[in-house]
């Protein structure tokens, strides 16, 4: 094939590559045009991974450490870098340095159930392994231990005495680093195998199950952190939102440690407002004057934020009614 002709074919300059990250660590490259909107990318995403329910995904970009969600109305071109925009294909196998772009869960639920395709739940536990990797609920120890035992059976089935001995998995894999860390590789690999063949005759959609409603019991697993200043003058970010499946949160940070000042379920959040690089949340039943008022930076920030937690919000209260079905039926079984 003549590259020179695909040099010169407008089509081919058009062409832009990128790589999506999944939370299983496997990546798709795929050709995009450069005007191509971010739900056209999203729609292609799923087809690949034949997923039919992605209402709880989004595509994310990284800016200054935060998973930045895009709008999907908009051109993938608005997140990207200045030089993917820039860069024509120079060929068919030459698209320039591909654009990283996050396929990840957007939206948080406390029960499994409430994800009804197969495929959706599976990236969605991947999701949440990444994020217990990352957790820090210093009280809870014994709930990673769990939280491994299910991921175990979810990824291996079965304990098998003759397979699974010695060091058949990577602590690092499945324990945050602070576990290991106190408690030590052997331990771990001595103790862990007994819970794994607890778990023996769950089918691994039944322990991804398991896995998600244990996660949604840790207070740092199912959240988006976003930085927040107290002042317009702060250069370094005092404060941390929590975006949670049940309300919002907010964090002094001291050092490298968040310390909780507010803790607002949706029901308590009369009102969120964004205006400009102003933040303003306004608890349900205290007086205007009991505002809180935090800075998000730049405008873009705070309308990225005003959009996530209001998506969250409306989708709590949406679920709340299938949730109570679904707690009826687990009752009964």
């Amino acid at each position: 094939m003549n590259r020179l002709n695909f040099h010169n074919n407008k089509t081919m300059q058009d062409r832009r590559c990128v790589c999506v990250f999944l939370p299983n660590d496997d990546t798709l490259n795929i050709i995009v045009n450069v005007k191509t909107l971010c739900q056209e990318l999203l729609v292609q995403v799923c087809d690949l991974l034949r997923l039919k329910d992605c209402h709880l995904f989004g595509l994310s970009v990284i800016q200054n450490n935060e998973h930045i969600y895009m709008e999907l109305d908009q051109k993938l071109s608005k997140y990207c870098p200045k030089e993917w925009k820039r860069e024509a294909s120079k060929g068919i196998d030459q698209f320039g340095p591909p654009m990283i772009i996050h396929f990840r869960a957007q939206y948080y639920v406390e029960n499994g159930r409430l994800i009804s395709d197969r495929v959706a739940r599976y990236y969605y536990y991947w999701h949440l392994r990444k994020q217990v990797l990352l957790s820090q609920c210093i009280q809870r120890e014994e709930a990673y231990f769990l939280l491994a035992a299910f991921a175990l059976q979810a990824d291996l089935g079965n304990f098998k005495r003759n397979k699974h001995f010695g060091k058949y998995f990577e602590p690092e894999a499945y324990f945050p680093q602070w576990v290991i860390a106190k408690r030590g590789r052997e331990y771990i690999l001595r103790h862990i195998p007994n819970m794994h063949k607890d778990q023996f005759a769950l089918t691994a959609s039944e322990a991804h199950l398991k896995y998600i409603k244990e996660c949604a019991q840790l207070d740092d697993v199912t959240v988006h952190y976003y930085r927040l200043y107290k002042d317009k003058k702060e250069i370094e970010a005092s404060l941390t939102l929590g975006l949670t499946l049940r309300g919002i949160q907010i964090f002094q940070n001291v050092g490298s440690v968040r310390q909780l000042l507010y803790d607002f379920p949706w029901t308590n959040v009369g009102k969120l407002v964004f205006v400009g690089k102003k933040f303003e949340i306004l608890p349900d039943g205290l007086p205007s004057a009991r505002k809180l008022i935090y800075y998000t930076g730049c405008p873009v920030r705070s309308r990225h934020l005003l959009q996530l937690l209001s998506n969250s919000h409306r989708l709590y209260m949406n679920l709340q009614p299938v949730l109570k079905q679904v707690r009826r039926l687990e009752e009964n079984e």
